[in-house]
């Protein structure tokens, strides 16, 4: 299984308590052919190789099914996981040219796949100026449903909402991804001129890199979600200054990096920096 135990704070409602959760791991997965870069994806670690077969094949850059194609493991990080692969393929088997374009189409779940290299932005950390009430994170949400009408119709759709300090809602987006959905919230504050009122965005999906990302270029401190979050997500929230807010259902959430900013006083037993056990299932 690729998942890691993460320590979180865990808010019932009224009071709150320590928590170890199994986190999905996240990585990156740069994948080349013939040495040259086809696309970065983020992936679940495991069965990397079938992963870039299958990849090449749907997106018509090597369609032959009898010919074995030799791919090997180029780069490992520090828990023995493939971040790195190359496909070696004879130059007639390859069916269109594909190096420097971003052949893999940016598909709407996913905001970095199809990228050549994993942008790293050196945004400096953010700085809390005043802590959240995490009573207020329900709310957010409810105002969420009550404004999700293409979801309500169709229960197709993610949405994502920006809210200042107070829970006042500043706008309320739907899109069938909740990458565009973010990035539509976060273009309406740009557009409209309230960046500087946003202080928590809440997704109605899970919690990736590439979101946390997002969050981290607008320079908004909270990020709530509805369901779980990755493990790269929460070291990339923690690293940016970002408190990263999980499983926000029925009154309730876990707090998986910067607890610290949280308006309840039992938060300050908790350390500031939230570390993962060191063991990876």
């Amino acid at each position: 299984m690729a998942v890691t135990i993460y320590n979180g704070v865990f808010f019932n409602g009224s009071e709150f308590s320590k928590t170890e959760d199994f986190i999905s791991i996240e990585t990156a997965l740069r994948i080349s052919v013939n040495h040259k870069p086809f696309t970065v994806t983020m992936q679940t670690p495991g069965n990397e190789f079938d992963l870039a077969r299958g990849l090449l094949f749907t997106e018509q850059i090597f369609s032959d099914l009898q010919f074995k194609a030799q791919i090997n493991s180029i780069e490992k990080d520090d828990n023995g996981h493939i971040t790195a692969l190359n496909v070696q393929l004879p130059e007639e088997y390859i069916v269109k040219d594909f190096e420097g374009k971003r052949n893999v189409i940016s598909g709407s779940s996913c905001g970095v796949c199809g990228k050549t290299d994993l942008d790293e932005n050196t945004v400096q950390p953010l700085k809390h100026v005043k802590p959240l009430e995490p009573s207020l994170v329900q709310k957010m949400f409810h105002q969420i449903h009550e404004e999700q009408k293409d979801f309500q119709k169709s229960g197709g759709t993610h949405a994502a909402g920006a809210f200042d300090i107070e829970g006042n809602s500043l706008t309320i987006q739907e899109d069938i991804g909740r990458h565009n959905a973010v990035d539509k919230v976060i273009g309406y504050l740009i557009n409209h001129q309230l960046l500087h009122q946003a202080k928590c965005i809440t997704v109605s999906g899970r919690i990736s890199y590439e979101i946390v990302n997002k969050i981290k270029m607008a320079g908004i401190p909270f990020l709530a979600a509805v369901s779980a979050p990755s493990s790269l997500a929460i070291n990339n929230a923690q690293d940016a200054g970002i408190t990263l807010m999980a499983f926000c259902r029925n009154q309730k959430l876990t707090i998986y990096s910067n607890p610290q900013n949280v308006v309840v006083s039992q938060t300050q037993q908790f350390e500031s920096k939230i570390k993962t056990h060191q063991n990876v299932i």
